[in-house]
């Protein structure tokens, strides 16, 4: 017995990855449902040992789930997630479409698990950005501690957040680079390979992008509105894995050691520094892991109580599919969800 579960958007490189994690994470489910765009009508996809045919989102019966996740777009979530919640469901929805609203709990489980008594407002709940989610999981057990004042943030983004094209541009520029052929870029505005943009989402009149605006919008949401934020994103030619490189300062100092003895107890978190030449995650490293890493943890002398450290995650993973379950599990321990059928697990 278990929850009734519709993935939407589940041909895309998030959805999969959300059927293999409801699968690794033993999240109860009695029956699942793979919705998409009619003409992935009937393609398979695989959960668990079996596989399922899509349904077409126009002729689906959401009223007869539980819980849907969505990782179809923002275009599509505005269409049909305040319909879905209306419904009965709750929609986990991976878009932005619904962070910045109010009524709308925006959920990093290690961070705001409070957060989720408001899921029933709506019956939606926001899943953050990719590089918000590693980012607030990496800051909060410091901020705990000591109160981040600043943070300066520059992230490098794998090419999988732009989802198969982006990989597949990356690839396809790679292998037209070695033998000489077409490497225009179609869906990047430069050339990708062998190459970094310091330019993601589309500009603003004040000279960043919607996707920084979206990393201090969110972190102010999720963590703490007073904490000042500067944010510089950019696309690296690296498949799957965000980094970040974080500088903070604190309203009190804190050493290098104790931010590492912070970190390892902190969930969702794990430290690798060590001053070697091996010491440290890459987003290589991290690909296909549920963490947070965080390595390079040192301090900076050019402020009275700062810190500077490398965060690493897998963008698919935890800034994406595993955070969306996560939630899910969530709503469960707190009983904000519970199966038609009446039956509830909890989830460890």
């Amino acid at each position: 017995m278990g929850y009734s579960v519709a993935v939407v958007g589940a041909t895309g490189a998030v959805g999969r990855e959300m059927l293999t994690i409801l699968e690794e994470l033993n999240f109860p489910v009695a029956e699942l449902h793979a919705v998409a765009s009619r003409k992935s009508k009937g393609v398979e996809v695989a959960f668990g040992d079996r596989t399922v045919k899509c349904e077409d989102i126009e002729q689906f019966d959401f009223s007869k789930v539980d819980l849907v996740l969505m990782s179809a777009g923002g275009d599509v979530s505005r269409a049909w997630s305040e319909k879905i919640g209306k419904l009965g469901p709750i929609v986990i929805d991976n878009s932005s479409a619904f962070r910045a609203d109010p009524d709308v709990p925006l959920i990093v489980p290690e961070v705001n698990p409070e957060a989720a008594k408001l899921a029933r407002t709506k019956n939606i709940v926001a899943n953050p950005n990719c590089s918000t989610a590693q980012l607030v999981v990496a800051l909060k057990p410091l901020h705990d501690a000591a109160k981040i004042t600043r943070a300066v943030v520059s992230t490098y983004q794998s090419v999988s957040g732009a989802g198969k094209e982006g990989m597949d541009e990356l690839w396809n520029q790679t292998k037209a680079i070695y033998g000489l052929g077409d490497a225009t870029p179609k869906v990047f505005p430069k050339q990708i390979a062998f190459n970094v943009i310091p330019f993601i989402g589309s500009f603003r009149d004040d000279g960043y992008t919607d996707e920084e605006a979206k990393m201090w919008t969110e972190t102010h949401k999720i963590l703490d509105p007073s904490i000042r934020l500067t944010v510089t994103c950019v696309r690296a030619p690296v498949f799957v894995g965000h980094s970040e490189a974080v500088t903070l300062e604190f309203e009190r100092p804190i050493a290098p050691d104790e931010a590492r003895a912070l970190l390892r107890d902190a969930p969702g978190v794990l430290v690798v520094d060590k001053q070697e030449a091996d010491g440290f995650v890459t987003p290589v490293d991290a690909a296909g892991e549920f963490a947070v890493y965080v390595s390079r943890i040192r301090k900076d002398h050019s402020v009275e109580n700062g810190l500077s450290l490398w965060v690493v995650s897998d963008n698919l993973r935890k800034g994406a599919a595993l955070n969306a379950v996560q939630i899910a599990q969530l709503l469960d321990e707190q009983g904000v969800i519970t199966p038609k059928s009446g039956y509830r697990s909890i989830t460890v």
